[in-house]
């Protein structure tokens, strides 16, 4: 007999993508604009278009990619990857211009615009990886929807009311995605997940791919860190200096998470889980702490911490999360960006403070980078629950725990099909 199936996605996911997608398109009718600015030199423009387009293969090929590491998952880990951005993009431009939309009368769209939805995009993705293979696409829309909802409400928070500079409040993007999928994988979490699932394994094709998605955001993650710094006439290398702490601290971090995993690994080899992963912990970490990193040597102990950080919560933490707290962690998030994103704050705080010219700056300085990473977690860690629990409706039949991983709930195998 051959094995049954989820049912068409025929009436649940058509409907809601022409429904989103029709809506946002009125709005973009209505409220969206291109801004011209006609005194923009053009090496200027082609040297933020050159950024961009960095900015979007991590988004679309490294993320695409990274999410093709589970056996029989990995069409729906790119495919699901490249619908959710598409959507979340747009969805991003929209939030994100509420305020132009306020206060100039339109929404007006330019590159630093979608380098921002493309980063608003980037942090859904991350939530999406703590729940991949056991969800379905319509509950994918819904969470990148939401997730970047909470996003952009965090940076407005942090902006109006702690002043938080805006490149500083949308690095958080690790932390908030993070824990906003931790979160999600606790309400959405399965009896019988402790042992592992047949199918959440990786073999030696699917692997491959996986590491490609790494190779991408390892080579892209400098343009990643710098595109949105902005040069001023005090410090003309402030942009410079982000490049090469991101590139350092990211082959620091390569090298360590190598090393790490081989001395945790019972057999004494390399782990493809955490080259595929933690060896991207430093761009994570010098990305949070980039604005008090002024030294290579500071960017390179970045990177070092980082990856020791991520490859021991990827041998140790995550099964602990697990077991003990019921977070079914699919894709390692909270030690690929959580950890290691607050390692960054707080050696963001450290660094600021040991700046500090008197001791009530120092005081006033660290009352409100504490205050910024408590919002940040209190808003996702709540986000992520309410999110968790409107995807727990039988409304979204979420594909049956035999079914998880499994791509053949989402797509055509036609090889497959039984002839009659």
């Amino acid at each position: 007999m051959a094995p049954q199936y989820a049912r068409s996605l025929r009436f649940r996911l058509p409907p809601l993508l022409f429904f989103l997608q029709t809506g946002f398109i009125v709005v973009f009718i209505f409220y969206v604009d291109i801004e011209q600015n006609v005194q923009t030199k053009q090496h200027v423009f082609t040297n933020y278009y050159s950024e961009f387009q960095d900015v979007h293969v991590m988004v679309i090929l490294g993320f695409g990619f990274l999410a093709t590491f589970l056996v029989r998952y990995s069409f729906s880990g790119a495919g699901f990857t490249l619908l959710v951005a598409a959507m979340a993009v747009q969805w991003a431009v929209i939030l994100n211009g509420v305020e132009s939309m306020y206060h100039r009368g339109k929404i007006w769209i330019n590159m630093r615009s979608l380098v921002v939805a493309e980063m608003c995009t980037a942090s859904s993705l991350i939530a999406i990886g703590a729940v991949l293979g056991k969800t379905n696409p319509d509950q994918l829309l819904l969470i990148a929807l939401l997730e970047i909802s909470g996003f952009v409400l965090n940076g407005w928070l942090l902006q109006t009311f702690l002043k938080v500079q805006f490149l500083n409040a949308i690095m958080l993007l690790h932390i908030f995605g993070a824990f906003f999928g931790l979160m999600l994988s606790w309400v959405l979490y399965r009896q019988g997940s402790e042992q592992q699932h047949e199918k959440e394994k990786i073999n030696r094709k699917t692997g491959l791919f996986s590491v490609m998605g790494t190779l991408f955001l390892w080579m892209f993650w400098p343009s990643f860190n710098s595109v949105l710094v902005e040069v001023d006439h005090l410090d003309r290398g402030r942009k410079l200096r982000a490049v090469y702490s991101t590139y350092l601290a990211l082959a620091v971090s390569a090298v360590t998470a190598a090393g790490f995993s081989v001395l945790t690994s019972p057999q004494g080899k390399l782990n493809l889980f955490h080259i595929q992963r933690c060896t991207l912990a430093g761009g994570v970490a010098i990305g949070v702490a980039m604005s008090a990193v002024h030294l290579p040597w500071v960017a390179m102990t970045i990177g070092f911490a980082a990856a020791l950080i991520s490859t021991l919560g990827s041998r140790y933490i995550k099964p602990l999360m697990l077991f003990a707290f019921e977070c079914h962690d699919t894709c390692g998030v909270l030690s690929v960006h959580g950890l290691p994103g607050i390692l960054g704050w707080m050696v963001q705080l450290l660094l600021q403070i040991a700046d500090s010219d008197d001791l009530t700056t120092a005081v006033r300085f660290a009352v409100f980078h504490i205050s910024t990473l408590l919002i940040t977690l209190s808003l996702s860690m709540i986000l992520g629950l309410i999110t968790g629990f409107l995807l727990k409706f039988n409304f979204w039949r979420p594909p049956p725990n035999k079914k998880c991983f499994d791509d053949q709930n989402f797509w055509e195998f036609p090889h497959l099909a039984v002839k009659k």
